[in-house]
């Protein structure tokens, strides 16, 4: 069997897919894709298409020695993301071939069912009290939301008041039985964090994410040590060697992201490393069907994961979802706030293909807004 050809497709709202397909016919979908960089990323996973093509679809691990080691200039959101996504559609090849899910070939399933949460608030939060509201009436048990929008340097009163009234409004709805998770996007910084972190302890977050930018992971080792919230992070680190950092720091969750860190084969590593440490996975993923498919194979084969993020109704989607992409929704269908573990061959999933084709004939060209604080210096988004 052999690699015969490899498409692209952008879609809406901001993704990008990729079609893998061999000789004998079988078809791998993966999503390679860097939100707001989409066209860049195709441009790599182009180039490294050269050497797939005719090759031997089932040997995942060569194939991601050479993609991610045989250029001499290495690493990088970009070229990650583009292996991400070929990896994804190398394992969905691999399920068929054997017939067996991709977990079964990870060694297994560890666990029946996986705990999701869904976002809630916006990149600028409000309105949070209804809408959590709403992820209970759907069964969840854990959301997350936006610590701020844009933020002071070292905010205010006022704006310190704000992260924890919202925060507050949306416990008062969940409860002491389910979670909250507070993502501060690297919008904060040390003397932001220093100010809110010990006022935000009350309200016992699941975890706050990203509390610092990746640039200022040294930072971590004392955040961890003056607070009792459980610290996460991750989203924007691309690889093992990335996480030692933060893992020796005392991070409790990393959040590598199946899009971005390499595919299914680097993040299953990651995951391994972390459990040396004692820290859990929660896989980032605010994309499309096929990287929520890959990061649930993980987490099902995965014995210190701990939950899974998804975009079904999140704010970036206005005017697409994941389901529309598929044939059958049913293995994304939530019971109790869980997704039963995906049985089918490969990655779980059937990608609509007429659906896919249809939408990039008009693709997208998402970027991330740029903000701006009032005096008209850049704000961290």
């Amino acid at each position: 069997m052999k690699i015969e050809r490899i498409e692209t497709f952008l879609v809406a709202p901001r993704w990008l897919f990729c079609r893998v397909e061999t000789d004998d016919g079988l078809v791998g979908w993966g999503e390679p894709v860097v939100e707001g960089r989409a066209e860049v990323v195709r441009s790599a996973v182009e180039v490294l298409s050269e050497y797939l093509i005719g090759a031997d679809p089932l040997r995942i691990e060569q194939h991601w020695q050479v993609l991610t080691k045989g250029g001499f200039y290495r690493g990088g959101p970009i070229l990650s993301s583009a292996v991400a996504g070929l990896d994804q559609a190398l394992w969905d090849i691999a399920g068929q071939a054997y017939g067996a899910p991709v977990h079964a070939l990870l060694g297994g399933h560890v666990r029946d069912r996986v705990r999701i949460y869904s976002w809630i608030g916006g990149d600028e939060p409000g309105e949070v009290a209804d809408a959590a509201a709403a992820q209970v009436a759907a069964g969840l048990t854990g959301v997350k939301m936006n610590a701020c929008g844009r933020l002071s340097p070292i905010p205010t009163a006022a704006e310190v008041d704000a992260v924890i009234g919202r925060v507050a409004a949306a416990r008062e709805v969940l409860g002491p039985d389910r979670d909250i998770a507070v993502d501060f996007h690297g919008r904060a910084g040390l003397a932001a964090v220093r100010r809110i972190l010990p006022e935000l302890a009350a309200l016992r977050p699941f975890f706050v994410e990203e509390p610092v930018l990746p640039d200022q992971a040294h930072h971590l080792r004392d955040i961890v040590a003056s607070t009792p919230i459980p610290v996460a992070t991750g989203e924007r680190l691309y690889g093992r060697s990335e996480f030692l950092g933060p893992l020796q720091a005392g991070v409790a969750v990393v959040q590598p992201d199946l899009s971005h860190a390499g595919g299914i084969s680097e993040v299953r590593r990651i995951a391994a490393l972390a459990e040396t440490y004692g820290a859990l996975l929660a896989p980032h993923c605010p994309l499309g069907p096929i990287s929520l498919a890959a990061s649930l194979q993980v987490a099902f084969a995965t014995p210190n994961f701990l939950i899974q993020e998804q975009s079904i109704g999140i704010h970036y989607n206005a005017g697409s979802e994941l389901l529309d992409y598929l044939i059958d929704p049913e293995p994304f269908r939530f019971v109790d706030g869980h997704i039963a573990r995906l049985d089918r061959p490969g990655l779980g999933i059937t990608v609509d293909e007429v659906a896919v084709r249809k939408a990039a004939q008009t693709p997208h060209a998402w970027r991330n807004p740029v903000w701006q604080h009032a005096d008209g210096s850049f704000a961290e988004w």
